[in-house]
């Protein structure tokens, strides 16, 4: 269990989050991964917030699936965009090719485009999930 931990800690870091960070979850649902919430929770020491949290956030994850309507998930880029302080990491993650509610990766920067935002080359963050970080137009990598 440590080394699933540990992973889950270095993960989590790669995703740019840092220790007191409050970290928002946005469309959280049965199948998400635990391991990278926990992994997140684990390095800054904070529970996620909901989408319902009102207040300014220092990190953003989006949890993102087949099926779901692509303007809804550039309204959802908006509106965690918004609530996001200083320019934090904000991340789209979505099922890996094969997996269940596997999304095309057209998709996510398709709808990153529309919300006015860059995205960069998915990631794998986990066995069944990859990460893609998004940057508004005109902000460094």
């Amino acid at each position: 269990m440590g080394r699933v931990n540990q992973t889950a800690t270095a993960n989590a870091e790669e995703f740019g989050f840092h220790e007191g960070d409050l970290v928002q979850e946005w469309l959280w649902d049965d199948d998400v991964d635990d391991g990278i919430r926990a992994g997140i929770e684990e390095l800054t020491g904070e529970d996620l917030v909901d989408e319902d949290y009102g207040s300014a956030v220092d990190g953003v994850i989006i949890w993102w699936r087949d099926g779901d309507d692509e303007d809804e998930l550039s309204d959802v880029i908006v509106d965690a965009y918004a609530v996001l302080g200083q320019d934090g990491p904000l991340w789209v993650l979505t099922p890996k090719p094969g997996r269940p509610g596997a999304a095309n990766p057209n998709t996510v920067q398709s709808a990153a485009k529309t919300a006015g935002m860059n995205a960069a080359t998915p990631l794998t963050v986990s066995a069944d999930w990859n990460g893609v970080r998004l940057r508004a137009f005109g902000k460094g990598r």
